[in-house]
C-alpha cells in the first residue's frame, strides 16, 4: 500500500496553483469592495492607493517582524523619514508596504532607477490643451481666437505631499542623487518646489500627515548611488537583515504548502549556503527553491523516490543551483560548475 505522505505530495504543484488562485481571488474581492464603496472615485490615474490595497499578501508576522515594523512606525509617528537599508531578498519592500498600510493613510508607490529625474518625482508639462473662443461683439460679426494652454501633470512626490500620503520609495539609491534635491526642502522647510511649474502654485505646502519610507540595498551592490549627505542627514536609517530561522520558515510556509520537515530542510539549506557562498542568498531564494521542490520532488514521489522531509541531495543541489545561478550570470560555465560543487558539498 502506498505511503500516505507520498500520495499527498504528488499534488504539490496543484497546491501552489491553488494558493496563487486564492491570493488572486482575495485581491479581486478587495478591488471590488473598493469600487463598490467609491473610495477611489475621481482619482482617475492618480498614484494614490488605499492602504488595504498595498498591504502585502501573504505577510508573516512573527515577534521579530512585528518589533521591526513597530520601530519603523514609531519613527514615522515622530515625523522622521525612514530609510530601510539591507541586502537584497531580505524583505525590505514587504516590510515598508506593511508599515505604510498600518498607518491607514493613502499610499503612493515610487520605484527608483536611472531614469528617475526631478520631473519624474514632482511632475511636468504633458502637452497642451487647444481650444477656440468665439466673440460675437458686433451683431453679424464673429471673432474667433485660438488659445493653447499647457497642461501640468503632478507625479508621485507632489501627490503624496499634497494629500498627506505615505510615500514608499523603493530602490531609492538606484536613482541619480541630483533628482533628490527637491527632497531637501520637503523634509527641512515643509515645502515642495516644482521646477517648471509657473504661477502662484509653483510650490506646495507639505501636508502634516505626509511621511516617507525609502528602501535601498547596501552600498556595495551594483547600480547603487551614494546619495548626498545633506539629504541622508535628514533620514533615520533602519538596517534590515535576514530574519531568524523561525521567521524564514514561516515566510516559506506562507508561500508554499508543504510539510514542516520539508520547509525546515529548505530554510536550513538556504542559511547554510548564505554562510558558504560569496553571493547573496536571501529569503526570496528559499521561497523560489521551495516552489521548485514542490513540483520536482512531487514528480519524484510518484515513483516513491523520497520520503517526507528527506529531499534527494541531487535534487536539492539542482534546484538551488538553478535558483542561484542567475547571480553569477555571464561569469562563465566554469563558475556555474563551481557553484554547483559548493552547493553539493554544503549539503
Amino acid at each position: 500500500m502506498a505511503d500516505d505522505s507520498s500520495r499527498k505530495r504528488k499534488v504539490r504543484g496543484r497546491k501552489i496553483a491553488s494558493d496563487r488562485s486564492d491570493k488572486q481571488r482575495r485581491k479581486a474581492k478587495k478591488k471590488l469592495a473598493r469600487k463598490s464603496s467609491g473610495s477611489n472615485a475621481g482619482n482617475g490615474d492618480s498614484p494614490l492607493s488605499d492602504p488595504e490595497e498595498v498591504a502585502p499578501e501573504p505577510f508573516v508576522e512573527t515577534d521579530a517582524v512585528a518589533s521591526l515594523r513597530s520601530r519603523i512606525n514609531g519613527w514615522l509617528e515622530a515625523d522622521q523619514p525612514v530609510h530601510l537599508i539591507g541586502p537584497t531578498g531580505c524583505g525590505k519592500t514587504a516590510l515598508a508596504l506593511s508599515a505604510a498600510a498600518e498607518r491607514g493613510r493613502p499610499v503612493v508607490w515610487l520605484n527608483g532607477d536611472e531614469s528617475v529625474d526631478t520631473a519624474a518625482l514632482v511632475g511636468d508639462h504633458a502637452g497642451g490643451e487647444r481650444y477656440k473662443e468665439d466673440d460675437r461683439f458686433v451683431s453679424g460679426v464673429s471673432k474667433q481666437t485660438e488659445i493653447v494652454r499647457e497642461r501640468w501633470v503632478d507625479n508621485p512626490l507632489s501627490v503624496a505631499v499634497r494629500e498627506g500620503a505615505t510615500l514608499v520609495y523603493n530602490e531609492f539609491s538606484r536613482s541619480d542623487p541630483s533628482a533628490h534635491n527637491v527632497l531637501l526642502s520637503v523634509f527641512e522647510e515643509g515645502v515642495l518646489e516644482r521646477p517648471g511649474k509657473k504661477g502662484d502654485d509653483r510650490s506646495i505646502d507639505v501636508h502634516p500627515e505626509f511621511r516617507a519610507i525609502l528602501t535601498s540595498n547596501d552600498v556595495e551592490y551594483a547600480g547603487v548611488h551614494r546619495q548626498q549627505d545633506a539629504l541622508l542627514d535628514r533620514f533615520v536609517g533602519v538596517h534590515v537583515d535576514y530574519y531568524d530561522g523561525e521567521t524564514e520558515r514561516e515566510i516559506v510556509r506562507s508561500h508554499v504548502s508543504m510539510s514542516d520537515e520539508d520547509v525546515e530542510t529548505i530554510v536550513d539549506t538556504t542559511r547554510a549556503l548564505r554562510d558558504e557562498l560569496d553571493i547573496v542568498v536571501g529569503t526570496r531564494a528559499a521561497i523560489t527553491a521551495a516552489k521548485g521542490l514542490a513540483v520536482f520532488d512531487g514528480s519524484q514521489n510518484q515513483n516513491g523516490h523520497s520520503e517526507n522531509g528527506q529531499f534527494d541531495d541531487e535534487l536539492l543541489t539542482d534546484v538551488f543551483t538553478d535558483v542561484l545561478a542567475p547571480k553569477i550570470a555571464g561569469e562563465g560555465p566554469d563558475d556555474v560548475s563551481q557553484l554547483r560543487t559548493t552547493i553539493a558539498e554544503s549539503l
